[in-house]
């Protein structure tokens, strides 16, 4: 397995769109496999390909302590929500040491297919809710920073952008 580089806030590419999967072969299995290897690599929960630089709708997922349990899910796409919204304080391998509470529907239900490309329908609440509708927002192009305030948006790029200067010396 290969542990791919993950796309960082504010690279352009994290506002790119994921294709549709169309072809379940090998490749989708190593790509899957990758970003397993990737998400646990970073000490992650949940990673969708875009991330990765691959316009793909892909996402992986292991929300269990031992990290033993992952889920994969292709082309995954929400039916219905939950009138009930809730915060949660959402974190993201694309903006390290940034925590943030944002609100989202409780409960969803969602279709999406396996590896195989079997079709499955599914009602996730409470962690794997957030962290479904977290990574569907990057394979829309939508990073979770986007659904803050405009105000609570520009400290956080302005906090990014001191933490970056400082990666570098003068020569």
């Amino acid at each position: 397995m290969t542990i791919l580089k993950v796309l960082h806030y504010p690279d352009k590419r994290l506002k790119s769109v994921a294709k549709p999967v169309l072809n379940f072969d090998k490749k989708l299995s190593k790509l899957a496999d990758d970003m397993l290897e990737t998400m646990y690599s970073e000490k992650g929960i949940g990673l969708a390909a875009v991330q990765v630089n691959v316009l793909q709708r892909v996402v992986v997922m292991d929300l269990s302590e031992e990290k033993n349990k992952p889920i994969i899910f292709i082309n995954p796409e929400i039916n219905r929500v939950s009138k009930e919204i809730r915060e949660y304080n959402e974190g993201c391998l694309s903006v390290p040491g940034v925590y943030e509470k944002v609100q989202r529907p409780a409960t969803v239900n969602l279709k999406y297919q396996r590896l195989d490309g079997k079709v499955v329908e599914y009602e996730a609440d409470e962690l794997l809710s957030v962290c479904i509708q977290h990574e569907i927002d990057h394979l829309e192009g939508v990073v979770f920073l986007d659904r803050l305030s405009r105000l609570k948006q520009e400290k956080i790029i302005k906090r990014l952008a001191k933490e970056r200067k400082k990666q570098f010396i003068e020569v």
